[in-house]
């Protein structure tokens, strides 16, 4: 099967991400980093919470093209201006002191840059060519505030913290991040870049929820490692959106989250969604909603009974693998749905997803489930059989609480052959 192959492939190239393996290439240099710096900035904050936005760049500006920019360890930044270093080239950022956004949620609804997807927005972007993000330093989203503004209007631009955006090449590595509006991580029209050893941790401190704070989303990107990092969130884990391809996920340990999620997609009617070669791998899962996941949206739009809109897009999800996850307590161990965001299962069968599903693979997976779902571990629901096929889970160790009996799979329209689980249908 596949899943052998790409077994086979990661312990050939430990040391390589799947899209770097699969074109013979290399890891972007992951620091410490070798290469001499022609010049150096090292920047001292304003202070008084005044606004150190312009001179970060002007600093990159400068230090361009070879060079390393420094926010020192002790220090205390704060940006409270849009600030943009897609630009950078071939440059060191070496944040070792705290940055902090500014509060003034107003000013940047009306301010940060509209990112286009799923209505997201940032504070600030880092891109460009060979750009590595490193320094044991602290960069905080000062989220409290939005996320009591959110639960007065679901419809606040809430700022992503941390995007890379058109990067070819990098790494960001040994950072924390806390306290983010929205999503943590976002990914956007880039290539070949590393995260490792991150740290992220967000949570409301009143009766507001921090809401849909992803660890990382992945969209129109290719050649994406995600390692050795600690989240604890309320959503996603790691999400694969539309147009994630040879991505590589491993060593993790996820915390309160939505789980290892491959979507979703199929939202956009206008648009098509492709999600290829994506192996994820040594994932503990705790406290979660999902294990891992995949979820895809039915193939009409106008047929949606929720909150969430959305429906009809077309596209693929190929290649994908959850391999060795370790559960405590999450809802589903597997959920695969195409029918994502519907209460009323049946019309998505009269409006079958347009996303066909291949070669999805779940193997080795051990633990528990929390019993929200009763003695239901894992749900695989197709629209139809024709839209799935070679969905292969293998090696499946986990159970539900004992008060409610034998552990069971819900398998619904989709073929059993390659389902080494006790499949019943719902």
């Amino acid at each position: 099967m596949l899943f052998k192959a790409w077994s086979s492939l990661v312990v050939a190239v430990a040391s390589l991400s799947v899209a770097s393996a699969l074109r013979h290439h290399h890891y972007p240099q992951r620091p410490p980093y070798t290469r001499g710096h022609g010049k150096t900035c090292t920047l001292t904050p304003k202070g008084h919470g005044a606004d150190d936005a312009p001179n970060i760049l002007a600093a990159a500006h400068k230090c361009n093209n070879g060079g390393k920019v420094v926010l020192p360890a002790g220090k205390n930044f704060t940006i409270g201006s849009p600030l943009d270093l897609t630009f950078l080239k071939n440059v060191d950022l070496e944040f070792a002191g705290r940055i902090t956004f500014t509060n003034d949620t107003d000013f940047w609804q009306n301010n940060s840059y509209y990112l286009t997807y799923q209505n997201a927005s940032t504070f600030w972007l880092i891109g460009g060519e060979n750009t590595n993000i490193y320094g044991g330093g602290v960069i905080d989203g000062n989220g409290q505030p939005w996320y009591d503004l959110y639960a007065k209007n679901p419809l606040v631009l809430r700022p992503i913290l941390f995007v890379i955006y058109g990067a070819r090449g990098g790494s960001a590595k040994d950072l924390s991040l806390i306290n983010s509006p929205q999503w943590f991580n976002f990914i956007a029209n880039s290539s070949d870049f590393v995260y490792d050893g991150l740290h992220i941790a967000g949570k409301s401190v009143s009766s507001n929820v921090a809401k849909n704070t992803d660890g990382w989303d992945i969209y129109r990107s290719d050649g994406i490692t995600i390692t050795n990092s600690v989240i604890y969130n309320g959503d996603d884990c790691v999400s694969f959106k539309p147009n994630s391809t040879n991505i590589y996920v491993s060593n993790l340990y996820c915390n309160g989250s939505h789980g290892i999620s491959v979507g979703s997609l199929g939202q956009y009617p206008a648009e098509y969604d492709i999600v290829e070669n994506v192996y994820s791998y040594n994932i503990s899962m705790n406290y979660a909603s999902d294990g891992a996941r995949v979820k895809v949206w039915p193939g009409n739009a106008a047929a949606m009974s929720t909150d969430l809109q959305g429906g009809g897009g077309a596209g693929y999800v190929k290649n994908i693998t959850f391999d060795t996850f370790y559960l405590n307590s999450v809802d589903y161990a597997i959920e695969l749905t195409q029918c994502y965001g519907q209460n009323n299962a049946s019309l998505c069968v009269q409006a079958p997803s347009k996303m066909k599903l291949t070669d999805i693979n779940f193997n080795n997976f051990y633990g528990t489930t929390s019993g929200v779902r009763k003695a239901v571990v894992a749900t695989i629901i197709c629209s139809v059989e024709s839209m799935c096929s070679n969905i292969e889970a293998s090696n499946i160790n986990v159970t539900s609480p004992a008060k409610y009996g034998t552990s069971q799979y819900i398998c619904t329209r989709v073929d059993t052959s390659d389902l080494h689980i006790p499949c019943t249908s719902s």
